[in-house]
């Protein structure tokens, strides 16, 4: 098929309202993102634009209209709250939903009992639905699960002799599209964001929903009632992952990475090869230039991209809601003081991994060198110990660990109190010397309830004869000594089933199951 390339000229658009009348496609702009158009009447003419897509059938479509009074026929009624959006802000880049009339295909509904509408604000697209006469069917004018294109070169990129015409109206205002929201239900839900923000819609008709879709992400099994809900969306061929940082944090953490692209923020102060998708306090300047920046990302040949987090308020929660669906809902969190914590059975070789880690690049903090630091600085603890096990563990007023082990060991009741009182002052004085990449090493992580401060926990298992004979040899102890430490820890399972990944000391390539787990991780 050859893809004509139109103007904005009178003769133009007439020419492209001729084509949708017959049934064909045609791209046009509008405020938000290009669309990609066709009769929204016509079930045939509709299914071109799954086809030229290669959209599944069961994401719904955005019926646009030139007048308010052409909403009418699509729908069943006109709610009062609906009638209160129309009047506040058609036309605007806002989409209702209400239950549909008979007019309207099961094609276009993605065979729900509802439709989509929204008046565009733009004037080309609006000159184009009168133009064609009928409402036009319309999503982004993109590959489907591509980024949306804003400027007419990336929907020729896509589109090109896929469909009949592409009016080139230059690039869009907002960037990202429009909001929608439903208003089949007893509370009005956004189903997704866009400029028109929920602060905003409150003003008009008070309390709304933010569909847990939004920033959360819909189950595989759901049905997708709004375009944009599936879990990925508008991503590049580039791998995005999104880092949840201050600006420091995440300008270490990126700088730190080979062979990466960052997406970020002007401003920010970032070496490794980045584009930029506006500025930190501006989410409008976000929501316009994200998806140019992502399309950009795939033109400088980018594989692995960290994406700096916006906002989520007002426009911000758009910008996120498109973010993490370009990063499938990959998000690395900085936010917490350690970016792993290493943990396993006694004995399993959980030393072997922090050296292997080292050379990685992570920074280790040891918890066994913490526990001893307390142990030397703080009298007061040293007293607490002596009150709970006895002042036979002091030595000229200093602490016999082993014999404190000996006795804290000894059973499960014992490892309780011992970690009462120690867990609390290893945590805190572990987050004062933590940095970006930190990895806790840390034998008691889930009995210091300390998991919760990590970004990801990994735990390192092995069988009972290999961790018996390394626990006697490394700590010269009994069997029975020996025993009485493994079984005062918690068993395998727990370390499996409360670990995001497992390291099996069995027998396997260690250093393979790490460097996997590093791949998932970074």
């Amino acid at each position: 098929m050859e893809t004509k390339i139109l103007s904005t000229s009178e003769y133009d658009i007439a020419l492209a309202g001729e084509i949708i009348r017959n049934g064909g496609l045609v791209a046009f702009p509008t405020e938000t993102v290009y669309g990609l158009g066709a009769n929204a009447l016509d079930e045939n003419a509709v299914k071109k634009i799954y086809k030229a897509k290669g959209r599944p059938s069961d994401n719904p479509l955005i019926v646009h209209i030139s007048e308010k009074e052409d909403i009418a026929p699509l729908v069943k009624e006109i709610t009062p709250k609906a009638k209160a959006l129309i009047d506040a802000f058609f036309p605007a880049p806002l989409t209702i939903i209400l239950p549909k009339s008979s007019l309207v295909g099961n094609t276009v509904s993605g065979g729900l009992d509802t439709v989509a509408v929204r008046m565009p604000e733009n004037g080309t697209a609006r000159r184009l639905i009168k133009a064609a006469g009928c409402p036009v069917a319309a999503p982004s004018a993109n590959t489907s699960g591509l980024p949306s294109p804003t400027k007419a070169k990336y929907v020729i990129d896509d589109m090109n002799g896929k469909i009949d015409a592409i009016i080139d109206g230059g690039d869009c205002e907002f960037g990202v599209e429009s909001t929608v929201i439903t208003l089949a239900a007893d509370t009005p839900s956004i189903l997704r964001p866009g400029a028109v923000t929920k602060e905003m819609i409150e003003s008009v008709i008070g309390k709304v929903n933010v569909d847990r879709a939004v920033l959360e992400g819909m189950d595989s099994s759901g049905t997708a009632v709004s375009p944009g809900m599936k879990y990925k969306h508008y991503a590049p061929k580039a791998k995005v992952i999104i880092v949840d940082a201050d600006r420091k944090t995440y300008e270490d953490f990126v700088n730190s990475r080979e062979n990466a692209f960052a997406l970020c923020f002007e401003g920010d102060n970032v070496i490794i090869p980045k584009l930029t998708y506006g500025k930190e306090d501006d989410d409008l300047s976000q929501a316009r230039e994200l998806f140019d920046a992502l399309r950009r990302l795939d033109e400088m040949g980018a594989e692995r991209v960290y994406a700096r987090i916006p906002n989520t308020d007002g426009v911000g929660m758009a910008v996120y809601n498109r973010l993490i669906r370009a990063a499938a809902f990959k998000i690395i969190d900085l936010k917490k003081p350690f970016f792993i914590g290493l943990t396993g059975q006694t004995g399993a070789g959980k030393g072997y991994v922090c050296r292997y880690l080292s050379r990685l690049g992570f920074n280790i903090l040891d918890s066994d060198k913490s526990v001893k630091k307390i142990y030397e600085n703080n009298p007061a603890l040293l007293k607490k110990l002596a009150e709970e096990f006895g002042n036979d563990i002091l030595v000229n007023g200093k602490l016999d660990r082993k014999r404190l082990a000996n006795i804290a060991f000894s059973s499960k009741e014992n490892t309780k109190k011992l970690n009462k009182i120690v867990h609390p002052e290893v945590i805190s004085l572990c987050e004062k010397e933590a940095k970006p990449l930190t990895v806790l090493d840390a034998p008691q992580l889930f009995e210091a309830n300390a998991q919760s401060r990590c970004y990801k926990v990994i735990s390192v298992v092995a069988p009972y004869k290999t961790r018996l004979k390394r626990i006697m040899s490394r700590d010269g102890i009994t069997k029975e000594q020996a025993d009485a430490r493994i079984n005062a820890q918690l068993d395998e399972e727990y370390y499996i089933n409360n670990s995001d990944f497992v390291i099996y000391n069995n027998g396997e390539n260690i250093e393979k199951q790490i460097e996997k787990i590093m791949e998932e991780i970074l």
